[in-house]
């Protein structure tokens, strides 16, 4: 690899981070992931000695899928290829086998765009893929363009699917199409009007669920079991004691900051919540230890205020998918066939239990509507077992 290989690496990575910036999407993060990746993949490229010309292949990237920390980084480096390729600076793009299904400009397009405004994983890529690429094939046997395209059309697409099709996968379908509907409205201006709205399913009428939770002694089993042996574990020890301690939800605890957290206060402010409900709490003794010991002993270094980050380098602000992952994967280690979110309903029962009122309830679940708290409250367990059942939870 030539100084030349490196700088021309170098320059294609900033000139694709800034179009990727031209391109205005709308999600907060846009560009850092992939800036993340690429800046791994230009060390790799430099560690193992690899000239310009061979830089995007499959070979090359399978290697750099071992040699990197950054999760999923194939979108990062086939956008770069693609984006190289537009501009006549490779030969050709890198395209992974079976991947690509090929669709016009406009739809591949909208999967850019989706992609890089949602950070989409490549699992869901595909999906919405193949939901375009069905819709594609209806519209061109029906001779139905685009531009033109009615709600009633929409209607019969869907009806032709669902003959083969769960009614689960025609909820996804349709979800998926609105999307690209929206995108044809809202960003393309090719339809005249938004016809997401529009495409709806038949009323589904069923009541709602009871609520799951841990009874005290599953709770007890979970927190005597949870370990501090490693960064992972420590970070994992703090975040279902947020979860349980204080009912925040998974997407609440990857969002709290540094300065959000106030020890002399014993305060935990969280401006940026469900429902535009903001709201300090207060931090009970065991979730105060708890988060003092990530702080101390397992966050990483890093210029970022978010107080959760990765364990691995480079480190980043955890997503609220991992709070789901690492709490679910602590519960089921102890047996407790249960979700993230069930910690979330143990929290309301407790406060039930202690007395609160619903709309005392309500506001400390940062709920914006009272019917979304009674969701979380339709059975007094306790007392339904006394009465019922002379049994004690």
């Amino acid at each position: 690899m030539t100084d030349k290989d490196i700088e021309m690496l170098q320059q294609a990575i900033c000139d694709y981070l800034d179009w990727i910036k031209s391109m205005h999407y709308n999600h907060p993060n846009a560009g850092m992931r992939y800036s993340l990746v690429l800046s791994d993949f230009l060390n790799f490229t430099e560690d193992k000695d690899i000239a310009w010309e061979d830089m995007f292949t499959l070979d090359i990237l399978k290697e750099f899928r071992k040699y990197t920390s950054c999760k999923n980084p194939s979108h990062a480096l086939i956008g770069l290829s693609g984006y190289l390729f537009s501009n006549g600076r490779v030969p050709e793009p890198l395209v992974i086998p079976n991947y690509q299904i090929d669709l016009p400009d406009i739809y591949e397009q909208y999967l850019a765009y989706h992609e890089q405004s949602r950070q989409i994983p490549y699992s869901q890529v595909k999906r919405v893929r193949r939901v375009l690429a069905s819709f594609h094939g209806y519209l061109e046997r029906h001779n139905i363009d685009l531009s033109t395209l009615k709600i009633e059309q929409l209607d019969a697409f869907m009806a032709e699917l669902s003959e083969d099709l769960a009614m689960g996968t025609c909820k996804t379908y349709r979800f998926h199409l609105r999307g690209f509907l929206k995108y044809l409205y809202h960003e393309r201006r090719i339809l005249p009007r938004d016809l997401a709205p529009l495409l709806t399913g038949a009323p589904l009428f069923a009541q709602d669920k009871p609520p799951r939770f841990l009874r005290p002694k599953e709770v007890q089993r979970l927190f005597g079991n949870l370990k501090l042996s490693t960064p992972t574990d420590i970070r994992t020890y703090a975040m279902v004691h947020l979860a349980y301690l204080l009912g925040l939800r998974p997407k609440e605890i990857a969002s709290i900051t540094l300065d959000n957290i106030s020890f002399i206060r014993r305060e935990l402010s969280l401006r940026d919540r469900k429902g535009n409900n903001p709201i300090a709490l207060p931090i009970p003794e065991l979730a105060i230890k708890a988060i003092a010991a990530y702080l101390t002993r397992a966050r990483p270094r890093s210029q970022y205020r978010h107080f959760f980050l990765t364990c691995q380098r480079a480190y980043r602000p955890i997503s609220p998918a991992t709070v789901i992952h690492y709490i679910s994967k602590a519960m089921k280690a102890e047996g407790l066939h249960s979700s993230a979110y069930w910690l979330r309903h143990t929290y309301a029962q407790s406060l039930l239990l202690t007395g609160a009122s619903i709309y005392e309830i309500k506001e400390m679940l940062g709920h914006q509507n009272i019917q979304s708290t009674k969701r979380y409250l339709h059975i007094h367990t306790e007392l339904m077992r006394k009465v019922l059942f002379y049994e004690t939870l």
